[in-house]
């Protein structure tokens, strides 16, 4: 299962990146739990300064863009 993070103060593309997550997780019946972050003083925690940003099983995939839909779907079946 990915644990997924999606770090974010609640912006326009904050909620995009989310909501294209869910997207691609239900889409491809990939097994994750996806967290939102919104809390300032936890993006520094993963070396995040320009939101949204992606974390994935602890890893930082993206940070201050918004991936396309099938650069994420490839994302997410890489780290499976």
């Amino acid at each position: 299962m990915l644990d997924i993070k999606v770090l974010g103060p609640g912006c326009a593309n904050c909620i995009k990146l989310e909501n294209l997550v869910k997207e691609v997780v239900e889409e491809n019946n990939i097994p994750a739990n996806i967290e939102k972050i919104t809390d300032p003083m936890k993006f520094a925690d993963y070396g995040i300064m320009i939101t949204p940003g992606l974390v994935v099983n602890g890893k930082v995939l993206s940070s201050g863009k918004l991936p396309t839909k099938s650069t994420l779907e490839h994302w997410l079946k890489e780290n499976l």
